[in-house]
């Protein structure tokens, strides 16, 4: 094992091989769809089963990932694209650890499974029917990885799996939600996800990608197409975070616009900006650590709102 890893634990490894930190942030997007759709918290027994559930779903899908891709990942290990990641939030523990040779692929493929089947469990008890949306998502993310070398156009695809968590959330609590909140939901998670995540990180690992021809909307459309299409979509996500409250019966629907509009403006629109004027990558990086918190920062409001 790599000497600057040695005093790490097994289990940080395979944390890290799921960006646990990362995934705790995320976890708060089916939180805030679901409690924002009921307007109360549900259950103990639903509370606990969903965060269990929503757990090991994020746990499966981010290990998925470095899964599926393994083999590039090591193509990038070999020539040292994972020392200089500190700033990354998804790199707060260790990147990659199975490309680095700190776990092997088996074990990586049976903590993957292990979670997803836990995930499929808790999904079946909470409804059925979010059973389909995790194995939706886990296919798309799938789908997403492999299309590196193939078309740029998978930040599309990559928006919707961030939507799928949040989804599921509210058939959890509703088996009969308001078609409209599920489809402005969607959005609102769907542009945050390309404009204050994907981008970003494809932006911070431009020259990366075309080293090793991977397509990506930054490497494919350069720097100028790509900051309009940041800024875009999160003003579109913004737009959607005005309208979503609407749909909830949740109290205090002004207070939770106003503020979560601040929040967003602060959190996304302001870092867009900033990287719209500098093309950096160093404003890259720091749009997407600031746009992880989104969710989190919109779950936060509901809670406020619901506890005045």
């Amino acid at each position: 094992m790599d000497n600057r890893f040695a005093g790490l634990s097994c289990l940080k490894l395979y944390f890290a091989l799921s960006r646990t930190p990362h995934g705790l942030l995320d976890m708060c997007t089916p939180a805030f769809g679901a409690v924002l759709w009921l307007g109360h918290f549900p259950s103990l027994y639903v509370i606990v089963l969903g965060l269990v559930t929503t757990f090991a779903g994020y746990t499966a899908v981010y290990a998925l990932n470095d899964v599926i891709d393994y083999e590039a990942d090591r193509e990038k290990a070999a020539v040292g694209s994972f020392s200089n990641s500190q700033s990354d939030l998804d790199s707060m523990i260790v990147r990659h650890p199975m490309a680095q040779g700190l776990l092997s692929f088996k074990q990586g493929l049976y903590w993957t499974l292990a979670w997803g089947l836990v995930a499929l469990i808790g999904a079946y008890i909470l409804n059925p029917i979010c059973v389909l949306i995790f194995l939706a998502g886990c296919t798309l993310e799938a789908i997403y990885c492999m299309l590196w070398r193939v078309s740029p156009f998978r930040t599309i695809v990559s928006g919707a799996v961030k939507t799928s968590g949040a989804i599921a959330a509210v058939f959890a609590v509703d088996p009969n939600p308001s078609g409209a909140y599920l489809i402005i939901l969607f959005l609102l998670l769907f542009f945050w996800e390309i404009g204050g995540q994907n981008i970003p990180n494809d932006w911070v690992d431009i020259e990366e990608d075309k080293q090793f021809k991977a397509l990506t909307i930054p490497v494919c459309y350069g720097l100028q197409a790509s900051r309009v299409i940041v800024l875009v979509t999160l003003v579109l996500a913004l737009c959607l975070n005005g309208v979503v409250f609407y749909y909830s019966p949740v109290d205090y629907v002004v207070f939770c616009v106003i503020i979560s509009l601040a929040v967003g403006c602060y959190l996304l629109l302001l870092p867009a900006l900033k990287l719209f004027q500098t093309l950096q990558a160093s404003d890259a990086m720091a749009l997407f650590n600031k746009a992880s918190y989104y969710p989190p920062a919109l779950f936060v409001i509901v809670l406020v709102a619901l506890m005045i």
